[in-house]
């Protein structure tokens, strides 16, 4: 079985994807309740009992709030910083089975290679990844490659390399400065940490990342995070308008609350 991953759920009410190889199921995140991550597995014809990991980003209840579910399934363990572990614990009532890596470091899990590294970001110290499969060379199990790069307010020149030797970049695209701009519902200072360099990423941010980066290997990009009031699938086709002619890979707009299709890599 070659690496594949299906985005659960994406946006500001929770986010989670279930990545799968012939010897792991992990998920990305976890932020959902109990219930409806169950619900979300099931599905995607997979489930709590068959999950062998899960990778945190960063504590915010919108990717952590499924942990504290994970107390009726202890054989689960969690990869985190310790940062974020600490931020996680201290919210919790049972312990948790933590795995600390170091942001920066390179991992092994099973048959997968985890490669972590710092992103911008309101968080104790929150990371993206890369997830890695296969070996170079190998007809049967080539090497694949998955970047997973979310919730930051800026893209640091150190992530251009981060996602430039991947197969499938997962990016956030949170928000159009326009429509953030206009948005009635949201204060001043909530508008001002969102479109703050640690905040979400914008349309154009996200576009000016992937034009500055353009890899001819990349065989899919999927944007996600996308805000339900201060986004949409045109504002965000309407970013990718030039980049579009110089990249022949397959776009993605995973809809706000909404998931994507099984992605095999």
């Amino acid at each position: 079985m070659a690496m594949c991953f299906r985005i659960l759920g994406s946006g500001s009410a929770g986010n989670c994807a279930v990545l799968r190889t012939d010897q792991a199921r992990v998920l990305i995140d976890a932020g959902f309740a109990q219930r409806k991550l169950r619900q979300l597995l099931h599905d995607a014809d997979e489930s709590l009992e068959q999950i062998d990991a899960v990778f945190l980003t960063h504590e915010h209840g919108d990717h952590a709030a499924g942990i504290d579910g994970l107390k009726k399934f202890p054989h689960i363990p969690v990869f985190a910083n310790a940062a974020t572990a600490r931020a996680v614990q201290a919210k919790l009532d049972h312990k948790v089975d933590w795995r600390l890596f170091e942001t920066g470091a390179r991992f092994a899990f099973r048959d997968l290679e985890i490669e972590s590294f710092h992103v911008p970001h309101d968080a104790q110290e929150p990371v993206g990844f890369t997830f890695s499969h296969g070996h170079d060379g190998d007809l049967l199990a080539p090497r694949r490659r998955l970047a997973w790069l979310t919730d930051l307010g800026h893209a640091p020149q150190h992530l251009h390399e981060r996602i430039r030797d991947v197969d499938v970049v997962v990016v956030e695209s949170n928000h159009c400065p326009r429509l953030l701009d206009a948005d009635m519902k949201r204060p001043w200072p909530t508008k001002q940490r969102i479109a703050g360099r640690h905040g979400h990423l914008s349309n154009e941010q996200m576009r000016e990342l992937l034009e500055a980066v353009a890899s001819p290997r990349w065989r899919q990009v999927f944007f996600i995070h996308l805000s339900g009031d201060c986004n949409s699938a045109p504002a965000i086709e309407a970013a990718l308008v030039g980049l579009r002619a110089r990249l022949s890979c397959q776009f993605n707009i995973v809809a706000s609350g909404g998931g994507s299709a099984l992605c095999q890599l």
